[in-house]
């Protein structure tokens, strides 16, 4: 079984609690014709760099009910950045146009299978996934920036088109997983797309 959820497969239900003081589920989102789950969280570099365009693009798809949820698994022993009340203080201060929720066990991360931060999965209605990866393809300059897949997957979805590059490799830091180096990835996890040789 691949690390990652693969295409077509259901999303994971998960129960955490929100900087908002509520605790969501997918049943929270029921009523929102598509649902962008997406991992991140307060510290990293991409994030931070693509924090405003994904801003941009959930407020775009706002009035067509797309559900931006981000969810943040870092360890905070490795990342004190990323504890509950930083996330807490970075929503205040920053007003995201998304839920953003704590996944403290790690299991919601294992579940999805996230890779790096961000990284973002997109659901239909049916809440099959129909798109993987990065949201942009410069993440951590987007004044640089070419593609804005996750912009153009929604667009797609929307319009009732198949995905037309349903899968990219996300870019970013590696999830902080509790009790491992930083840097430490899972064995079985992999790229969702061969890098070219």
């Amino acid at each position: 079984m691949a690390f990652t959820l693969s295409l077509g497969e259901q999303a994971p239900d998960f129960s955490l609690p929100a900087t908002d003081g509520n605790t969501y589920s997918l049943k929270n989102f029921a009523d929102a014709p598509v649902l962008v789950v997406f991992f991140t969280c307060n510290h990293c570099p991409y994030v931070l760099g693509s924090n405003e365009v994904t801003r941009a693009t959930a407020l775009k798809f706002k009035e067509q009910g797309v559900a931006f949820v981000g969810i943040n698994a870092n360890s905070e022993r490795t990342k004190p950045d990323d504890s509950f009340d930083h996330m807490v203080a970075r929503m205040q201060e920053q007003q995201f146009p998304w839920t953003y929720l704590r996944d403290l066990s790690q299991d919601v991360a294992r579940a999805y299978g996230a890779l790096r931060t961000p990284h973002f999965y997109v659901f239909d209605r049916e809440r099959k996934l129909v798109y993987s990866g990065r949201g942009v393809d410069n993440p951590r300059e987007t004044d640089k920036m070419t593609v804005n897949d996750l912009d153009n997957a929604l667009t797609d979805l929307l319009a009732g088109r198949p995905v037309s590059v349903p899968l990219t490799n996300p870019l970013g830091c590696n999830v902080k997983w509790d009790g491992q180096d930083e840097h430490w990835m899972p064995s079985e996890a992999c790229d969702l797309v061969p890098q070219a040789k």
